[in-house]
């Protein structure tokens, strides 16, 4: 990273704690939106937000487990996740 970022900046991201923050961000929308959406069953609500929500949650898992150098197994697996949710989400949308 650049020299001229603030400490505290540089660890936030080497850390994953950025990328933490975010999915912590995600699942509080998961769950407002499963607790208080008006449309279906909790149960459809849940399905149809996972597979909105899921794979830029993947893809968000892939960049921490790049950035914290986790094993690349981890890296691949995240990313092949996000894309059957990803496809499974337009069929259901019909796109």
């Amino acid at each position: 990273m650049p020299d001229n970022f603030p400490p505290i900046l540089t660890h936030l991201f080497v850390s994953g704690l950025a990328i933490d923050v975010a999915l912590a961000v995600v699942v509080l929308e998961f769950l407002v939106l499963c607790l208080f959406g008006k449309s279906g069953t909790l149960g459809t609500r849940a399905f149809t937000l996972i597979l909105a929500l899921g794979p830029g949650a993947c893809l968000m898992l892939a960049l921490r487990a790049a950035l914290t150098q986790s094993s690349l197994v981890w890296v691949a697996l995240f990313l092949a996740l996000s894309l059957p949710l990803h496809l499974t989400d337009l069929a259901r949308r019909k796109i």
